[in-house]
């Protein structure tokens, strides 16, 4: 299963994106409002859960700077990456878009395939004023 986030404009060069995308711990400003935990466990690790939603572990897999950062499942019974895209327009804006990449059975990627699509989709919302 692969979604995509809308591309969101943020305020900041291509370098600063990255930089504060690369900080695990900035995501905690980036979650939906119905976040219920947020731990950080590592220096490129976390945890989250949201209301009603089991908890879920990412770990920062791969980087690319300034560019791309895929965070991945850390552990648990789902696999799936989420990879942030950021592009540069000039000197003090980028773009950004995640992705979702997953490989599901078919009952779970229409149970999970909504409350996903929302999640990145507010995650990308939340960086054109949390970035």
């Amino acid at each position: 299963m692969k979604l995509e986030s809308p591309k969101v404009t943020v305020p900041k060069s291509v370098e600063d994106t990255f930089a504060f995308l690369s900080d695990v711990k900035n995501f905690e400003t980036l979650m939906p409002e119905n976040i219920s935990k947020f731990e950080v466990l590592d220096n490129d690790k976390f945890l989250f859960a949201l209301k009603g939603m089991p908890e879920i572990i990412l770990k920062k897999k791969e980087t690319v700077p300034p560019n791309k950062i895929v965070l991945g499942a850390a552990g648990g019974k789902l696999d799936f990456s989420l990879i942030a895209d950021i592009y540069a327009i000039d000197e003090n804006s980028s773009d950004v878009k995640l992705h979702f990449e997953g490989e599901f059975n078919a009952m779970m990627a229409m149970m999970i395939k909504g409350p996903i699509s929302k999640f990145i989709e507010t995650l990308a919302t939340n960086m054109k004023t949390a970035i």
